[in-house]
């Protein structure tokens, strides 16, 4: 932060200069002290600033005279004559403005009296508001055409000395500021971060309003103030300092914005005055004075002279500060000059308001930075919405009509929703200006994820369709007001729907509800004529709806309804004002709770009839049933008993009529609202749904009985129609109700005892069979705190879960696949439910017991996943379907992942083993794309478990890759597709390594896989003159990419474990099969020979390939080298060698990064790579998976 600058003295003397040209009637010098408690950055070159101060102080003691700030007089004023402390002009900005009118009288007054030196004082202010804490000498001159002059006018820096530079022309003054070199031009007042910076930008800008309204009747005419000043302002404006162009640049564009305000005062009396001599020249002879006609006379003329001064002095500002600075390389720049472009257009339009200014502002929408576009958006909002400047805006209208449109998808959110704001205001002024084209393109933006841009969008659709007028009717008599306004709500909606129905691309009536909802709430809103409607039979004398535009009529009533209760939070869009978790104000709650009791009072007397008209239609009455989700339990309407029963009964049909899923769901999630404490229909809600319930489980009994005989199931089509039917229905209630009173458990196990070979019950009775049973267990176990009362229920639990357990088991294999889907399903969220009750079950009381599932269920559960989710299309052929397959893709991969998502929960809940994660781990690279946030996610929360257990994890899993690879190729057969490569596996250790971000924290888990690796490699080795190596010992090359991790001693720690497992053996470096033990040695070294040491062990090669990259012809493939600029990296460490650690890098800086192989590789064929050659692998260096 720049420090306020103290009272400094002024001094000035005067010299002869013998130039002819120049005649030095004065000079100052200001010297602005610097606070020494500034900012920490600014002590830097502490000889070369103390250079500079020192010069500093030298040009002051040679050229100064003391003498008081011209500000000092603001306390003389008002005879405080006792305060003797300078206040500068700088100074007075923090003072306030009554404090700053009173300084600028007194400066006005000074200036009258000596202008040179008041000049001087606010010469200085501008120069200290630009953060400059340097010297400013000034001199006369007499020529300002005197081309000696002219090439004196410099910006330089003086690096012997430690000074900048600053000599420019502000006729008649010639300046010179000088500062030192290391100031650091980017802090200045005007960027200061938080509200200083805020603050003084206001107070600099009221600084200059307030010079120029206190001067606009005396010094701002005398030909020398302004003239300086402009002069001044742009000087500075055009400079290389950026603190400089920046200040001046808003002083220049604050001074025109001002003088606008002189300029219209200005217009305003020449109009008075013009009536006035208009009045006085209309009295008769006797009447009127000739002497007061002259006096008004010279009034207007004067008047005119001064305003005809201004308007030159604005057109010097605009061409020699506006038109050098609207695309200044600094944003902040070219956002000031757009924002007092727009002010100067709208307040002096006869002046600004024309195609050669408004150009200015169609080009800067195009700007790259969005304040900028924002600032011209705005601007240009304020010209609209004036109708007297409508007609000067045509032309600019028609040229960037198209930009403006395209600017509704800018990627900055508030230049779009400004933008749409803006078009909404051109659409008001003119009929004809967007064609239908552009209002189609326009009005689909009110499906958008942002809510202000949809809001704005469904402004524009209200005013634009849905704001018609029903044409009059001949007879008045027939049709009162409320006639007339039903009808005229008619026409409203029937717009809405055929907008809706044109909307081809978007079937979102929720979210066209939510943009409308701000400006056509009362349309929304206005339940009885909706509802009129809906239940209006059709008549040849009006003009009804069709069964289509009923269906989407329903939509949007049941979006209403759910917008008044719970406000504008939608999934899938952002940016609304209020969200559940903020505290709406009294107002705002009192409108929602008057719009729920309205909702309530006229749809719980009505809904029954919708209901009963659109019982055949499911999809209408799916939408119907949700509405009692929405209704304000406290409504006196509530306390009716008729009206209640009615609801229930009408409900309770619709449900004999359908079982589908849409409608069950919403059946069940309403009878949940409505069943909940406190209602008043409570009781009678929860009778109704008790006596559902039962005479479901009754005719289920009845169906079973008749169909489950003699250990088979045999039940014909209808019949079985009715048993899915009620599976569905108590499958749908078990989801959100405690239906355990029932015994549903004891009624449907047996279902899944009978095998299918002996007649088993069918697939889709399996499937809502398995899913009902396992709603039974989770509501078992989530209320096993009030029902677990005695040991023996809470063994029964246990033998409930034991048997559904086993009974899924046995389905997994089951010859259908959605039955073997939910039966895994079904098993892991009992068991994480389990699992989760036995970590919160207080002692005190009874819980559920320790149950653990045997291990073939284990096994089965783990092969499934394996058979499921990581087999079938690989990444590359799923890039390759049709985009009509394209939807399915996506359902399948919803569907494995939600497999993989129950399955690592049972391995973080501690269900199954931690190392049961390396078969999941495996897959990481692989499946990156679809899976590979659940499986880090699994990572992450296992390490938080045990870290230790978690690295273990994922050292089993490269070693099993890895012995899987070494089978394969020792077996010589064709690759087997879930093998795989070397290079892959290697990758995937590196990317292991990655997730070690803190060497310390994970300290000890690094070195336990060192240790592990090098004992998986060692142990159990015999050397004989066959076996010269280890089998695994190209495992090394895979292990190295966690040396990175190692600190400095446990390097040492780990270097020494491997020559203690090493010793016994002989080894010899100069063969290329000890290469992988050299490459893992130079990794702990960490040393810049490492790269000499790099085997070139390749797995994947395969000398006889037709599919071999372009790249690999070129350049010989090779491990990845410790260096990270070694050019002998294949593809997939460039890919990704911006993920090495920085340490890695640090320690790996020094090596020659031109190293060349020891051998060419095609010669490099050791014992290891011989046998790891077999495979079918391109010789590309490359993993063979999609990232």
């Amino acid at each position: 932060m720049i420090p306020e600058p103290s009272a400094s003295a002024a001094s000035r003397s005067t010299e002869q200069n013998t130039n002819s040209h120049v005649e030095a009637t004065s000079s100052g010098a200001v010297n602005h002290s610097e606070d020494d408690s500034g900012n920490e950055n600014r002590q830097k070159n502490v000889r070369r600033r103390k250079r500079a101060h020192k010069f500093l102080e030298n040009v002051t003691r040679k050229r100064a005279k003391a003498s008081c700030s011209s500000a000092t007089r603001a306390g003389g004023r008002h005879g405080k004559q006792k305060q003797v402390e300078a206040v500068t002009l700088f100074e007075v900005i923090t003072m306030g403005k009554n404090a700053m009118q009173v300084v600028i009288d007194d400066w006005i007054e000074a200036y009258v009296t000596d202008r040179d030196s008041s000049l001087l004082d606010l010469i200085s202010f501008f120069i200290q508001c630009s953060g400059c804490k340097g010297v400013v000498t000034a001199e006369m001159c007499q020529s300002k055409e005197d081309s000696e002059i002219t090439s004196k006018m410099v910006e330089e820096l003086d690096e012997a000395a430690g000074l900048q530079y600053k000599k420019f022309l502000a006729f008649p003054w010639i300046l010179t500021v000088t500062w030192p070199l290391d100031t650091d031009s980017a802090e200045y007042p005007l960027v200061q971060s938080g509200a200083y910076g805020r603050w003084f930008h206001s107070e600099f800008c009221d600084f200059v309003s307030v010079l120029v309204a206190q001067g606009q009747d005396s010094v701002i005419f005398d030909s020398y103030l302004m003239n300086t000043l402009i002069s001044l302002l742009t000087e500075l404006s055009d400079s290389y300092v950026r603190a400089f162009r920046h200040t001046c640049t808003l002083a220049a564009v604050k001074l025109l914005s001002s003088l606008v305000g002189v300029a219209l005062s200005l217009s305003v009396g020449i109009e008075n005055s013009q009536k006035l001599y208009d009045v006085q020249r209309a009295k008769t002879a006797r009447q009127k004075s000739t002497q007061h006609l002259e006096r008004i006379q010279k009034k207007i003329t004067e008047s005119q002279e001064r305003r005809a001064e201004i308007e030159s002095m604005l057109d010097v500002i605009f061409k020699a500060v506006f038109l050098k600075r609207y695309r200044d390389v600094l944003p902040e720049i070219r956002s000031i000059c757009m924002e007092e472009l727009g002010l100067w257009m709208k307040l002096y339009s006869s002046v600004f308001l024309n195609d050669s200014y408004l150009k200015y502002m169609g080009w800067m929408m195009n700007d790259k930075i969005p304040d900028v576009r924002l600032k011209c958006v705005l601007g240009l909002q304020g010209l609209y919405a004036d109708p007297l400047l409508l007609p000067k805006l045509d032309l600019f209208t028609t040229r960037f009509k198209e930009r403006m449109i395209s600017m509704t998808l800018d990627k900055d959110s508030e230049v779009a929703v400004q933008t749409m704001k803006l078009l909404v205001l051109v659409s008001k002024s003119s009929d004809d200006v967007l064609t239908p084209e552009d209002y189609k393109q326009l009005l689909q933006l009110v499906y958008s994820s942002q809510r202000p841009l949809a809001a704005t969008a469904g402004e524009l659709l209200f005013s634009r369709l849905l704001h018609a007028v029903v044409p009059a009717s001949d007879s008045q008599d027939e049709t009162n007001e409320e006639e007339a306004h039903r009808q005229q709500t008619f026409a409203r909606l029937k717009a809405l729907l055929q907008f809706y129905q044109e909307s081809e691309l978007h079937k979102h009536v929720v979210y066209l509800v939510d943009s409308l909802w701000d400006c056509g709430g009362a349309l929304l809103k206005d339940w009885p004529t909706v509802t009129s409607a809906l239940l209006q039979d059709p008549s040849p004398n009006r003009q009804g709806f069709t069964p289509a535009e009923q269906a989407v009529l329903v939509e949007i009533l049941v979006a209403s309804a759910r917008q008044a209760s719970e406000g504008p939070v939608l999934a899938g869009r952002s940016g609304a004002k209020k969200c559940v978790l903020q505290v709406m104000n009294a107002r705002e709650k009192k409108t929602q709770t008057d719009d729920c009791l309205k909702l309530t009072e006229h749809l719980l007397t009505m809904l029954p009839k919708l209901l009963s008209k659109f019982s055949s239609s499911g999809d209408i009455v799916a939408a119907l049933i949700r509405i009692p989700q929405y209704f304000l339990p406290e409504c006196p309407e509530a306390e009716n008993t008729q009206v209640v029963s009615s609801l229930m009964a009408e409900m309770a049909a619709v449900l004999d009529l359908h079982s589908g899923p849409a409608v069950l769901e919403a059946a069940a999630r309403t009878y949940l609202s409505l069943c909940a404490e406190g209602a008043a229909w409570s009781s009678a809600a929860r009778a109704a749904r008790d006596s559902l319930v039962q005479r479901w489980v009754g005719q289920l009994t009845e169906l079973l009985e008749d169909s489950l005989r003699g250990g088979s199931f045999s039940a014909d089509e209808e019949k079985l129609k009715e048993i899915v039917a009620m599976l569905k229905k108590l499958r749908a209630f078990h989801n959100c109700h405690d239906l355990s009173q029932w015994s549903v458990f004891d009624l449907l196990s047996p279902l899944l005892s009978v095998e299918s070979s002996q007649g088993g019950a069918p697939p889709e009775v399996l499937e809502e069979v398995l899913q009902c049973l396992s709603f039974i267990m989770l509501w078992s176990l989530n209320t096993s705190s009030e029902t677990l009362t005695s040991r023996e229920k809470a063994v029964a639990q246990r033998l409930q879960l034991r048997l559904f357990c086993e009974r899924s088991h046995h389905c997994l294999s089951h010859c259908n696949h959605s039955v073997r889907i939910q039966a895994f399903l079904g098993v892991c969220d009992v068991l994480t439910a389990h699992s989760y009750q036995l970590h919160m079950w207080d002692p005190t009381c009874f819980g559920p017991l320790l149950y653990t599932p045997s291990p073939k269920l284990q096994r089965a559960l783990l092969a499934f996943v394996c058979s499921h989710v990581f087999a079938g299309l690989d990444c590359d052929s799923q890039s390759k379907v049709s985009e009509n397959s394209e939807v399915d893709r996506l359902e399948d991969l919803h569907r494995r992942r939600n497999m993989l998502a129950a399955f690592c929960k049972l391995i973080v809940h501690g269900v199954l083993e931690m190392s049961t994660a390396a078969e999941v781990f495996m897959y990481y690279m692989k499946y990156y794309s679809d899976f590979g946030d659940i499986i880090k996610e699994t990572m992450c929360r296992t390490r938080q478990i045990d870290k230790i257990e978690s690295a273990r994890s994922l050292v089993l899993c490269l070693q099993q890759l890895f012995v899987r690879l070494k089978r394969e190729q020792d077996s010589g057969g064709r690759a087997h597709p879930g093998v795989q490569t070397f290079t892959s596996i290697k990758e995937l250790a590196r990317r292991f390594a990655l997730t070690f971000g803190d060497v310390v924290k994970f300290r000890e888990c690094v070195v336990m896989i060192h240790r592990n690796g090098i004992e998986f490699v060692f142990q159990e080795f015999n050397q004989s003159p066959g076996t010269t190596t280890p089998p695994y010992l190209s495992y090394l090359t895979i292990l190295s990419e966690f040396s990175s991790k190692l600190l400095k001693p446990d390097k040492k720690t780990v270097l020494s474990y491997l020559q203690k497992h090493t010793a016994e053996y002989i080894i010899d470096l100069r063969e290329e099969c000890w290469q992988p033990l050299i490459y893992y040695r130079a990794s702990l070294l960490a040393a810049a020979e490492a790269e000499d040491a790099v085997s070139y062990v390749s797995s994947d090669r395969r000398p006889n390939l037709h599919n071999r990259s372009p790249f690999s012809k070129q350049k010989p493939e090779v491990s990845k080298s410790p260096c990270p600029f070694s050019p002998v990296d294949s593809k997939v460490s460039k890919g990704h060698r911006l993920g090495t650690s920085p340490s890695h890098q640090e320690k790996m800086g020094d090596a020659d990064p031109f190293s060349v192989p020891l051998e060419p590789p095609a010669k490099s064929l050791n014992t290891e790579g011989s046998v790891l050659s077999i495979t079918n692998e391109p010789d590309d260096g490359t993993v063979e998976v999609e990232l």
